[in-house]
């Protein structure tokens, strides 16, 4: 973030989409997750990346109060600056592919390179004539032992919005995946994500963000060892090159960091000049 500022398969073979989508929404059964990190604070659109484009995305994000103490070997964040650079590339008309790469700095501890993923992600194509967004998302990577207790996950996020005249609303029922960790829990956790905001003018929306995660799905955490936090933000509307969003986020329990303040800026290059 700029701490001084203090400050997202053809169309053609829907057979193949449709045993794609399927298989992945399976694995939210079969395989577990840690809280959500702070790397990347974004409730997502179903609407995949278009082709012939990428969007260069670069998340910030400070936390002014949080966990003070290491726990579990992993490193406080209190007073934590996130950088993630984001890379998305559409790559057909229903699937993108967007890599990751994370950065943590937090005083005492010096800078660190904590990890990278890889996301694809595939939509539900128009001639679905489905009456709102839908998409699914599957992202994979590592990070550093000292900044994670898992370091090897998978995360499955499947997406649905709706956009009325003024009034957008997602959801991302999320589900996280621990590969390798230190502890011996292969259980889904459930990390819901919700957006809402109106556009009170013609290129400016604001609204509320929601980010949860409560436990493994065959029994939740007890409310004071959850995760929720609550984000109050702006986005930037109707811009085809630039991407803007800005919050300002407030724990809501004692295992949730108190304030966090969140930027992720975006640029879209278009590399089919044929398409806008």
């Amino acid at each position: 973030m700029c701490v001084d500022f203090i400050f997202n398969l053809p169309a053609a073979y829907p057979t193949t989409f449709m045993k794609l989508f399927i298989c992945s929404a399976f694995l939210l059964f079969v395989i577990t997750a840690s809280a959500q990190d702070n790397y990347e604070i974004q409730v997502y659109g179903a609407e995949t990346q278009a082709k012939g484009s990428t969007m260069f995305e670069l998340h910030s994000n400070y936390t002014f109060n949080g966990e003070k103490n290491i726990k579990d070997g992993v490193l406080p964040t209190n007073h934590a600056l996130h950088e993630t650079l984001e890379i998305t590339t559409g790559i057909t008309d229903n699937f993108e592919i967007g890599v990751y790469l994370f950065t943590n700095y937090t005083p005492g501890h010096g800078y660190s390179i904590v990890g990278s993923h890889i996301r694809p992600r595939i939509m539900a194509p128009d001639k679905w004539k489905l009456p709102f967004g839908a998409s699914l998302s599957m992202e994979a990577g590592y990070q550093k032992a000292d900044y994670s207790s898992e370091t090897w996950n998978i995360e499955v996020r499947p997406i649905i919005d709706k956009q009325w005249t003024k009034l957008y609303l997602s959801f991302n029922p999320t589900f996280g995946i621990s590969l390798k960790s230190k502890y011996d829990n292969s259980t889904p956790v459930f990390e819901p994500n919700i957006k809402a905001d109106y556009a009170f003018f013609k290129n400016d929306a604001f609204g509320i963000e929601y980010y949860g995660s409560m436990g493994a799905i065959n029994g939740f955490d007890a409310i004071k060892n959850q995760q929720h936090a609550l984000f109050f933000t702006y986005d930037l509307l109707n811009n085809p090159k630039w991407e803007f969003n800005a919050g300002a986020g407030i724990g809501l329990t004692p295992n949730t960091d108190a304030f966090i303040f969140k930027i992720i800026l975006g640029r879209k290059v278009m590399w089919n000049k044929q398409r806008s």
